[in-house]
Formats: structure tokens, sequence, C-alpha cells
């Protein structure tokens, strides 16, 4: 792991600079490559460890105060070490389930083409299109919405256009 280590109103000793590269050890294992950049600040009582842990274009941050430098670097390993294992989780996890459905996939019978396979039951009111908008405005998880034409006695659809923000009237003919 390459480590960058730099002060900021403080001296990094040779001592800092051994304690912070053991405690990366830690980190270390958890990459091929990585490259860590570690800012220590003191202000007033405060002491600030900044560490920046980036390996295959993950970023990984923690920052601490404490009264206590080595405290504060101890602080950030773990809160460092808690994100690199949740994100190593989660990626194993949609890993597996990744592999599952591909195997479930390979197991469905052939793919069903040019059949009928859902039939979906509504009720068609006798509105206007403007009314039909709004109610269709109302159910974000709809696209169209069937109605009677108030003013022609016709059935209508209002459905969502593909920019999102208007509508299309589908009407019939004579």
């Amino acid at each position: 792991m390459k480590i960058n280590t730099v002060g900021k109103e403080i001296e990094v000793t040779g001592a800092i600079n051994d304690y912070v590269e053991k405690k990366l050890a830690r980190i270390e294992k958890y990459f091929d490559e990585a490259t860590a950049d570690v800012t220590l600040k003191v202000q007033k009582n405060e002491q600030t460890a900044e560490i920046h842990v980036t390996s295959k274009g993950e970023k990984y941050r923690a920052v601490t105060e404490d009264k206590d430098l080595y405290a504060a670097i101890d602080k950030d390993i773990d809160i460092l070490e808690g994100q690199i294992r949740k994100t190593k989780t989660k990626k194993e996890k949609m890993m597996r389930e990744a592999s599952i459905k591909s195997l479930e996939v390979e197991k469905e019978t052939p793919e069903i083409v040019n059949e009928i396979v859902k039939t979906s039951y509504y009720e068609i009111k006798p509105i206007t299109p403007e009314d039909a908008v709004l109610e269709l405005q109302e159910r974000p998880t709809h696209t169209f919405l069937a109605f009677i034409n108030v003013e022609t006695g016709k059935v209508n659809v209002i459905h969502k256009l593909k920019d999102g923000k208007n509508y299309g009237l589908i009407e019939p003919e004579a």
C-alpha cells in the first residue's frame, strides 16, 4: 500500500509515521493495490486525523477529532475497516444473487413469444380528457388510462409521452 502522510500545523515524526503504517496494515489486507492519503492536523486542543483510501476506483474516507492523535488514527482505521467490509459484503451478496438468478433463468422453460400472458381488468369511466390527465397524474406507476370521452362518447386512451412531461390522446376515427 502506498501511504502519503502530511502534517498541517504538526511535524510528522518517525514514530507517528510508523504508527500510521502499522495501523494501515489492517486495511491493506483487503486490497491488492491501494493508496492511502493521511492528513494530520492540530487545532487548539483537538487533533484531527483524516484518511482517504483509494483502490481500483473505490474511495473510502474517515475523519476523526480527538484530544489524542493516536486515538484519532485508531478511530479512523475502525471506520474505514467497517466501510470496506460493508462494501465487500454487499458486492459478494450481489454476485451470489446474480449467479443464482442466472441458474434460475437456465432452468426455466423456453421463452413465450407472441402470446397474451397477462390480462388486466379495470373500470372505464366517462370523463373529459383533462380529468383523465389529472387521474393519470395521481397514479405514477401507470403509463396510460383508457376512458370514455364525455364530449364524443367514444373510448379514448391518454398516455404519458417519453419526455415525461406531456401526454398523448388516442381517439378512434369516425
